[in-house]
């Protein structure tokens, strides 16, 4: 869902350096490198951070994570799914998608396009779509409810916990019409990095935690301040329901941001895990992306692949990442203004220059599929510690 990015006013403060970047803060780099951090068998909720969290395990039939899993969030994207499978629901195995729907379909699974479920949402009914689902028992849904009165047609507010979107996933997996699975789960294998509505960099949480095989459908809500991604890396527009805060809403909280991850992890989408956040208000997209990466990557998630590489924090506003190490190469996207990355090599190229600093070091990003210069990394040395050089072998 499309978060608020701050005004003009704020990006004309920032300092613009050799093309690199279009802005920049105070240098921190005497703060140290972020370490690799470690799974773990319990979740690790980061200070100041809400969160429901349910991992279950489809092999062994248990969860290995519960934490607040029954408390409810507001959905922000993840009622996509419950969109699609109301749509689909009792068509027959050799029902057609017509064409201008799977147009509509396939950008809301993948790039999580807002056009397209405000379409399926005042098309079929509103707020009907959910009392629909929680009235099909094969589905499972305990602590669904759909938005208040007095926000109806606002679908991002229906509430959702963690463990009801596990069993949005089983239904899908496990009791949906083959061919029902096969089309959302291959869209959501093909998540788009790139949001189709306001370009926000989606691949936070599972997409970053985990090597592939993983699918996923992410949900976004409230003003964050900056968080765009591509070549373009255009200003993302506000949304209707987070213009201005709600008011009268005392069971689910619609006023603090929501970043939310959901999806598999692991062949055969083995494990299915939902992380459901709200964060404090006036959190920076770059802080919240990093926070629900953290709590990701602490999960026990069977199946899972840890990426190689090392995870460091960056500072900056909008840095951008180029197809190699100078400043003169294609912009493949921008990163969200401090979000954590991970390092997967280092080399020399075009010396950047921040007064005090220069660096002639650039970090290389497996996810992201380029380069940013080593001076907007959190480190306090040019080259970065415990991070080969591209084409050597990791120490």
């Amino acid at each position: 869902m499309r978060m608020l990015l701050r005004g003009a006013a704020a990006l004309a403060a920032v300092v613009t350096v050799a093309s690199l970047t279009s802005g920049a803060a105070a240098h921190p780099r005497a703060e140290g490198a972020a370490g690799t951090i470690k799974s773990s068998a319990a979740a690790q909720i980061p200070p100041g951070v809400t969160a429901g969290v349910a991992v279950f395990d489809r092999q062994t039939g248990t969860f290995t994570e519960q934490v607040n899993d029954s408390a409810q969030f507001r959905s922000a994207s993840v009622v996509k799914l419950l969109l699609v499978l109301d749509f689909l629901w009792g068509r027959g195995p050799d029902y057609v998608i017509p064409a201008a729907d799977r147009a509509r379909l396939e950008p809301m699974l993948r790039g999580s396009d807002d056009d397209a479920a405000n379409h399926y949402w005042s098309t079929y009914g509103g707020s009907a779509i959910i009392k629909r689902m929680l009235d099909r028992p094969e589905v499972g849904l305990r602590d669904t409810v759909a938005p208040p009165a007095e926000y109806a047609g606002f679908w991002g507010y229906t509430a959702m916990s963690a463990r009801d979107t596990v069993a949005v996933y089983r239904y899908i997996l496990e009791k949906a019409p083959a061919p029902v699975r096969t089309f959302i789960m291959d869209n959501l294998r093909r998540s788009t990095r790139c949001s189709a509505t306001d370009h926000f960099d989606q691949h936070f949480g599972i997409a970053g935690s985990f090597d592939r095989p993983w699918a996923v459908k992410q949900g976004w809500s409230g003003k964050f301040a900056k968080g765009t991604c591509g070549s373009q890396a255009a200003p993302a527009a506000t949304p209707a329901e987070s213009a201005a805060a709600p008011r009268g809403a005392a069971a689910v909280d619609l006023t603090r941001p929501a970043l939310h991850t959901t999806g598999t992890v692991g062949a055969n989408d083995r494990t299915i895990v939902a992380v459901l956040t709200l964060h404090a208000t006036g959190t920076t997209y770059g802080k919240a992306y990093t926070d629900i990466g953290r709590l990701t990557r602490s999960l026990n998630v069977p199946g899972g692949v840890r990426p190689a590489g090392t995870w460091f924090g960056t500072w900056g506003e909008l840095v951008n990442v180029r197809r190699g190490p100078a400043t003169g190469d294609e912009r493949i996207t921008r990163l969200p203004a401090g979000v954590e990355v991970l390092v997967g090599c280092q080399t020399r190229g075009e010396v950047v220059s921040v007064p005090p600093y220069t660096n002639d070091w650039w970090a290389y990003l497996p996810q992201y599929g380029g380069y940013i210069s080593n001076i907007y990394i959190s480190s306090p040395d040019n080259r970065l510690p415990n991070v080969p050089e591209c084409g050597s072998p990791r120490p």
